[in-house]
């Protein structure tokens, strides 16, 4: 038998197809197979006869498939954190909040790095990543935990390895003991590269280097972190022009707006994606277009720190690279990503493009092939093509929820979240009949809670 014939393959049949390809090509009926941790064939009908050695065959009738989605922005140790601080603007929300997060511990995070990702993928994520930049002096390997609930979850990873140096003393916002020395944080960086970071087509887990933003790290600690960066060949991440409080710390500090300051540190080019980006003119979006700079659109987390609505039509029409991002659940209590789909459509409709903003197809691009743009693996996940990973979701729309909506991808975006019959990650199941395979959910949620009140003490207590 030839080694393509022992390939072990899962079939799906008799569903809508949405693969989101460069022609945004749809089937109202049709196949994909997987073979091992690979798309081997996506179509209208039924699948081709003869495949050897399929384990699985799946009718999903009544069912959409997607690729999975990809989460471009999120602070998972936010979720031991939600529902503080609930009518803050960014920086109010910021100085209430760092108190507490500089008091976090391994068992701590790792926790609330269950909690965010299970919650993820159990509404159709497949690839996360984490921005993670609080390191308190002596808190334990926090990196070493977020990736390994990411590797027991199953789902494809990035670690952003953030970090900062601009503590209370020197004008910043964070603790000063909850923050890092420019070389120690650096060093820590890299340290985490050499331990975690896999470059390869089908990689689990990659790392980024993600200095936390302009108001709590120093000139240096960006200038060189962009060295490490392109020196091992890594993406880079940070927040950007979120809010207009950064606008002006930003001119009053080093004389410009964030963008032109980001550019004059090295941080933008095609390895950099920034988060939120809600205040760019005119110039901003040019400069990311012109460098291949991408977007992470947080609409939820805008919208609950009152930041504002991002512009993200005229990103697109300038050709900025877009993906969606949860954000941390200290600023989006629902932690899911499937729900932004939704509400990046209907934000964006209250800015100057109204109706013609957004459309359903540009909401699922965003949460998936924009996505994987961001991250820097289009090449290798975000929409269903022969020879891609096989990262995809299959989305349960003929309950009372979706069926009397006609058009899939409609009833995907424009409804109620869809239940998630099957989510496959690199060709492995991680979510059955709306439940995770991979972990306890019940186990999970009495886990989060009790970490969750054990910082809420120790807190208290300082």
């Amino acid at each position: 038998m030839a080694a393509a014939d022992r390939v072990e393959r899962i079939v799906i049949e008799n569903c809508s197809i949405a693969t989101v390809d460069a022609d945004d090509t749809e089937y109202a009926s049709g196949h994909v197979v997987v073979a091992g941790n690979r798309i081997e064939h996506v179509g209208a009908g039924p699948a081709p006869a003869g495949p050897e050695n399929v384990v699985r065959r799946i009718d999903g009738t009544g069912h959409l498939v997607t690729p999975g989605l990809v989460n471009t922005h999120h602070h998972f140790y936010q979720w031991i954190t939600r529902g503080l601080a609930t009518d803050h603007n960014l920086f109010d929300w910021l100085v209430a909040l760092y108190p507490t997060w500089a008091r976090i511990d391994e068992p701590m995070v790792r926790a609330a790095a269950q909690g965010s990702l299970a919650m993820m993928a159990r509404g159709g994520v497949t690839t996360a990543m984490d921005h993670h930049y609080v390191y308190p002096q002596g808190s334990g390997d926090l990196s070493g935990a977020i990736i390994g609930a990411a590797r027991d979850m199953g789902v494809r990873f990035t670690l952003a390895r953030g970090s900062m140096d601009r503590s209370e003393k020197d004008g910043g916002l964070p603790p000063d003991f909850a923050v890092e020395t420019l070389d120690g944080a650096l060093a820590a960086t890299e340290a985490t590269i050499d331990a975690h970071h896999d470059g390869s087509f089908d990689s689990m887990t990659q790392i980024a280097v993600a200095p936390c933003s302009p108001f709590s790290i120093s000139t240096e600690l960006l200038r060189q972190g962009a060295e490490l960066a392109r020196r091992r060949g890594v993406r880079m991440h940070t927040h950007g022009s979120e809010t207009v409080e950064e606008e002006k710390f930003c001119h009053e500090l080093f004389g410009m707006g964030p963008t032109d300051y980001f550019e004059s540190t090295g941080w933008l080019g095609s390895d950099v994606w920034m988060a939120h980006c809600v205040h760019m003119n005119d110039s901003d979006i040019a400069a990311f277009a012109r460098t291949g700079t991408g977007v992470a659109h947080c609409p939820s987390s805008n919208a609950r720190l009152a930041a504002g609505i991002a512009r993200v039509p005229d990103m697109l029409a300038a050709g900025v690279p877009v993906g969606l991002g949860v954000d941390g659940t200290a600023s989006n209590e629902s932690g899911e990503l499937h729900t932004e789909l939704r509400n990046a459509l209907l934000i964006n409709r209250l800015g100057a493009h109204r109706e013609k903003a957004l459309n359903a197809r540009q909401a699922l691009r965003l949460g998936t092939y924009g996505g994987a743009q961001v991250l820097g693996r289009a090449d290798q996940i975000g929409s269903l093509e022969v020879g891609k990973l096989a990262d995809l979701v299959l989305w349960k729309l003929d309950t009372l929820a979706h069926s009397s909506i006609a058009d899939p991808v409609t009833a995907l975006v424009f409804g109620a979240a869809a239940p998630v019959t099957l989510s496959l990650v690199n060709g492995k199941t991680v979510v059955e009949g709306s439940r995770l395979t991979t972990v306890d959910e019940e186990v999970l949620a009495r886990v989060t809670r009790d970490e969750a009140r054990r910082l809420a003490r120790i807190a208290a207590g300082a």
